[in-house]
C-alpha cells in the first residue's frame, strides 16, 4: 500500500522565502524510500498557531492524508508553536512515539530534552512533529519508522490492536 503523506512546514523565513526548506527534501526521501509513502501535498506556513492548526486540518480533512508530517516550530522559542497547534487539533495523543524521538535524540544530545514536539491523531491521520533542522528530522523519523506501518495500519482501522 502507498501512504498519502502531507508534510508541513512552520517557518517564518521559509514562508517568506529567505530560507530553502532542506529538511522538506530529507523527510521527502525518507518517506519515499522507507515506507513507500506519496507527497500528497507540501507547505511551507508562518510560525502561527491559527496558520499551522488551519493546514494540519486541511490536510487532515481534505487530503486525507494518512500521515502529516511537520518540520520546524517544535522548541522553546517564542514562535516555537507547532506542538501547540497540533494539539488544538488532536482527538487522540500518542505519547509513546514522541517519546521514542526524544529518547533517540537524548542519546546523541541532552539539547533532545528541549524538543516539545508531539504525535497525535485526527481522525484516519496520524501526525508526527519533527524538528526543524534536516539531521534532528531524520534521527526522529527514524527512531519511529519501523513502527510507522503499523501504526498507520491501526489508525486507519486495517488492523485491530491486540492489546
Amino acid at each position: 500500500m502507498r501512504w498519502k503523506v502531507a508534510l508541513l512546514t512552520a517557518s517564518d523565513k521559509g514562508s517568506r522565502g529567505e530560507r530553502e526548506d532542506t529538511s522538506a527534501q530529507v523527510v521527502r526521501e525518507l518517506v519515499e524510500e522507507e515506507i513507500g509513502g506519496d507527497i500528497v501535498d507540501y507547505r511551507i506556513v508562518p510560525d502561527d498557531q491559527d496558520e499551522i492548526r488551519a493546514a494540519l486540518i486541511e490536510m487532515a480533512d481534505y487530503f486525507q492524508a494518512d500521515l502529516v508530517l511537520t518540520t520546524g516550530g517544535t522548541g522553546l522559542g517564542l514562535r516555537d508553536v507547532t506542538p501547540e497547534a497540533t494539539l488544538m487539533i488532536a482527538e487522540r495523543v500518542v505519547p509513546g512515539m514522541a517519546e521514542a524521538m526524544r529518547a533517540a535524540e537524548m542519546q546523541r544530545s541532552r539539547k533532545g530534552m528541549l524538543f516539545r514536539g508531539v504525535c497525535a491523531i485526527r481522525g484516519n491521520t496520524l501526525i508526527l512533529n519533527l524538528p526543524g533542522d534536516p539531521k534532528g528530522v531524520s534521527e526522529h523519523l527514524m527512531a519511529v519508522m519501523d513502527m510507522l506501518p503499523e501504526a498507520l495500519e491501526l489508525v486507519k482501522g486495517m488492523r485491530k490492536d491486540k492489546a
